[in-house]
């Protein structure tokens, strides 16, 4: 409804005109455009995503016949293992992508040397490319609290993207610094530390940098158009700042910036091996197969005494026998889905009724669910994403078990 004065000469309302459209149909349009377009963006999505899971499959393939003939002639295929481990995290590495742009997953915060991060990230990024990172990172930058996984993924992307921008190669600069802003004008006063990206590629036209943190718009020929809009989503979800500049024909700069650690924290550089706590008893609950008959035997060849339940009605059951013959288990690891079943969360409200000092471990490849990045409110001491390394979760179960259980305030 639309209305309008009507006015005299003298321009006094002498009366009103009121027009009524009827914009169901308008409507109806609109909404069949909008589902056009998702579906639209779908496809793209499942292409790009097809594409990139069709190739790592390939890789793993090639990798498993090729050893497998080495195999019966009794030769090395430990080369071929490898591989296959190191394009199965590629694999991983996509998965959790998707799952972060698509469940807006809260980040899994622990404090970090983000130097460190940046180096070993883009190194491995940049392997065998005609692009040369120069790194001007100093040695006083301020600890972050970040989810050292999501944050790689960003510089993973970033990284790509400028090699992809540099056709015939170039330098690709990273710098550091440490920022306080004081007034609440752009920024929220705080301590940060600012990562500075800088490429020599092609550029970014100024009529579509608007649009670069947008789901599925990419101007690449392959590619979901999901590594921006991933990236900034994360660096939203940590509380920090994503920004851009760039100039067609000289090179495009993004800015990341992080809210400063309030923790004061020593990161201490350590290549030790990482060694079983003793012969610790452990439970490891999950209901595929695979990944726990797998994980029982990797953690029995780390030292660990482990039992192995499907559910977690088989992992109560496990507990309550071994408390009540006094061979009580020292840690359990639990899966926080299980299909038809009970999961972690459930199982867990069970256990602590047994043992209220109970020490657990929540997994799932999951990142996005709240009980990842919350878990000690609802009564874990320790947490590890799937598809994980083994020296990983072998130091979060080292530092678990000497940890002292806290009282839990949550109510199931």
């Amino acid at each position: 409804m639309n209305s309008t004065p009507i006015k005299d000469n003298d321009g006094q309302v002498i009366g009103t005109v009121i027009v009524l459209q009827d914009i169901t149909e308008k409507q109806k349009i609109e909404q069949e455009l909008l589902k056009a377009a998702k579906l639209d963006s779908l496809g793209i999505l499942a292409g790009g995503v097809a594409h990139d899971f069709n190739n790592i499959l390939a890789g793993i393939l090639a990798n498993l016949q090729l050893a497998a003939v080495k195999l019966k002639k009794h030769q090395d295929i430990s080369k071929y293992m490898e591989s296959s481990i190191a394009i199965t995290r590629k694999a991983s590495n996509l998965t959790k992508q998707l799952l972060t742009f698509a469940k807006g997953g809260d980040p899994v915060k622990k404090s970090a040397d983000i130097a460190k991060l940046i180096r070993e990230t883009v190194q491995f990024a940049l392997s065998g490319s005609n692009v040369k990172a120069e790194f001007h990172l100093p040695e006083d930058l301020w600890v972050v609290d970040i989810d050292e996984g999501q944050i790689a993924q960003v510089i993973n992307n970033l990284t790509i993207n400028a090699e992809q921008a540099m056709l015939t190669g170039g330098i690709l600069e990273f710098y550091g610094e440490n920022i306080i802003f004081e007034t609440a004008d752009q920024y929220t006063p705080n301590h940060y530390v600012k990562i500075t990206i800088k490429d020599h590629g092609i550029g970014i036209p100024a009529e579509i940098i608007h649009k670069i943190f947008d789901p599925f718009f990419t101007t690449k020929k392959t590619g979901n158009g999901l590594g921006l809009s991933t990236s900034h989503s994360i660096i939203k979800k940590h509380n920090g700042y994503f920004e851009v500049e760039s100039a067609p024909g000289i090179g495009t700069t993004f800015y990341i910036i992080l809210p400063a650690s309030m923790n004061e924290v020593t990161l201490i550089e350590s290549q030790k091996e990482i060694a079983a706590s003793g012969e610790a008893k452990i439970l490891l609950m999950d209901d595929e197969d695979s990944i726990r008959n797998v994980g029982g035997e990797m953690l029995s060849y780390f030292g660990y005494q482990v039992t192995l339940a499907r559910g977690g009605q088989e992992a109560i059951d496990l507990y309550k026998r071994a408390k009540e013959i006094g061979e009580p288990f020292d840690m359990v690891i639990m899966d926080l889905t299980v299909p038809g079943g009970l999961g972690g969360i459930e199982t867990m409200a069970v256990l602590r009724q047994i043992d209220p000092d109970i020490k657990a471990i929540i997994s799932s490849g999951y990142a996005s669910d709240p009980v990842m990045s919350d878990y000690e409110r609802y009564g874990f001491s320790g947490v590890v994403i799937k598809p994980y390394k083994y020296e990983e979760l072998i130091e979060v179960l080292n530092k678990v078990i000497d940890k002292k259980q806290l009282p839990l305030d949550f109510i199931y």
